[in-house]
Order: structure tokens, then C-alpha cells, then sequence
């Protein structure tokens, strides 16, 4: 009697355990997975403090100079929030890419393939001259040096940063 108790429990037990598994199995062609659900394409919004230069475009990738690092965000990225300091911004489309200079601001990535960028400003790289920007970097560099006040250093060394970000910018075009 307790044996035959047992195997009808067992019998139970195994009855209802494979049920759910032999439909699940049946059912997983049926399903999509996440990553087949979800596009290859990032929304873009580039906004500057009175121009968007992109308005939730479609793009392949975002490639940005962040204060933890230089990233790539692609569709289906973390969602994550990260300050900008000066450096490239470079939006790749299907038809090319294009390069901004940013002087700092954020990028957020939501879910959903979006991603805001909010800069300070962003200019072309091809409107800077690589003449002017070595002229006004030895500038800054020698106001940063000088005995000027703490508060004309202080400038000069934002200068210094932003200038160097700018020729490496150029060099690597």
C-alpha cells in the first residue's frame, strides 16, 4: 500500500513536471527572444541649448568621449547615464558618419534603443583650423604657466584640456 501510494505520487510528480516542459518546448518556436524582437537601429536626439541637431533619428551607432571612458552604443545598449568631456561625438549612419567636437554635456541611454545627448555645444570638425587650434592651445598654455591670477589659470587650464581634445580630434581624422 505505501509503495503503491508512492509511485502514484511519483507518477504525479512526474505527470505535472514534464507538462509544463513539453509545452514550453512546443511553444519556444512560436516565441521570440529578445533579441530577435528588438531593432538593429538607435533613436538619436543630438540637442544643443537652441538647435537639435538630431530629432529622434534613426542611426547604427553612437560613439561618444565620456567622463568614465570612450563608448560605442549600439541598439539594445544598457540604459545608463554618462557626462561628456571634451572630445569627439560621431554618429555612424548607413549613409556614413558624421563628427562633432563636444565640449561636454550627457548622454542618456534609455530603453526602447533611445538615446538623448544633451552638449553644451558641438561644432563640425571640419570648421576648426588645425593652425588656429595650435596657436590658441600654446596661448592657454602659457596663461596657465604664468603668474596670472588663480581665477585666469583656472580658465586656461579648461583652454588647455579643451584645445588638446580638439588637435587630437584632428589628428586622428
Amino acid at each position: 500500500m505505501v509503495a503503491s501510494i508512492l509511485s502514484r505520487s511519483a507518477l504525479r510528480l512526474a505527470t505535472t513536471s514534464t507538462t509544463p516542459r513539453s509545452l514550453l518546448s512546443l511553444q519556444q518556436g512560436a516565441r521570440r527572444g529578445y533579441a530577435e524582437a528588438v531593432s538593429d537601429k538607435l533613436k538619436l536626439s543630438f540637442i544643443l541649448p537652441h538647435q537639435a541637431i538630431y530629432n529622434s533619428e534613426e542611426v547604427t551607432q553612437v560613439n561618444i568621449a565620456s567622463a568614465s571612458g570612450d563608448m560605442g552604443i549600439l541598439a539594445s545598449h544598457v540604459p545608463s547615464v554618462e557626462e561628456l568631456r571634451p572630445g569627439v561625438l560621431e554618429v555612424i549612419e548607413s549613409s556614413g558618419a558624421k563628427k562633432w567636437f563636444v565640449s561636454g554635456g550627457f548622454a542618456t541611454v534609455h530603453p526602447n534603443n533611445k538615446l538623448v545627448i544633451n552638449a553644451i555645444e558641438a561644432y563640425n570638425l571640419e570648421q576648426f583650423s588645425p593652425e588656429a587650434v595650435r596657436s590658441a592651445l600654446a596661448e592657454a598654455q602659457r596663461v596657465a604657466s604664468s603668474s596670472s591670477s588663480a581665477e585666469d589659470k583656472a580658465e586656461a587650464e579648461i583652454e588647455v584640456e579643451v584645445y588638446t581634445a580638439i588637435q587630437a580630434a584632428l589628428a586622428a581624422k
